[in-house]
């Protein structure tokens, strides 16, 4: 195996798809945000929501499988 896989473009194929990742994860977020009718942060940080943030949890692990998928 050797060090096939440590090529500067292998690695920096690697950085941007992983760039372009959490790019498209914070935009999906952000346009979450706006759809909800309360401040997501807000509730989760400032009023201690664990439901709420249990729901966000799994709507980001969804996102990030979604995201993975396409791009692999």
């Amino acid at each position: 195996m050797g060090f096939e896989m440590i090529k500067p473009g292998v690695v920096l194929s690697s950085l941007v798809f992983a760039l372009m990742g959490v790019a498209i994860f914070w935009l999906c977020f952000l346009i979450i945000d706006k759809i909800t009718p309360y401040d997501l942060w807000g509730e989760i940080v400032e009023k201690q929501n664990v439901a709420l943030a249990l729901v966000v949890a799994a709507m980001s692990l969804g996102i990030c499988v979604i995201i993975a998928a396409a791009i692999h």
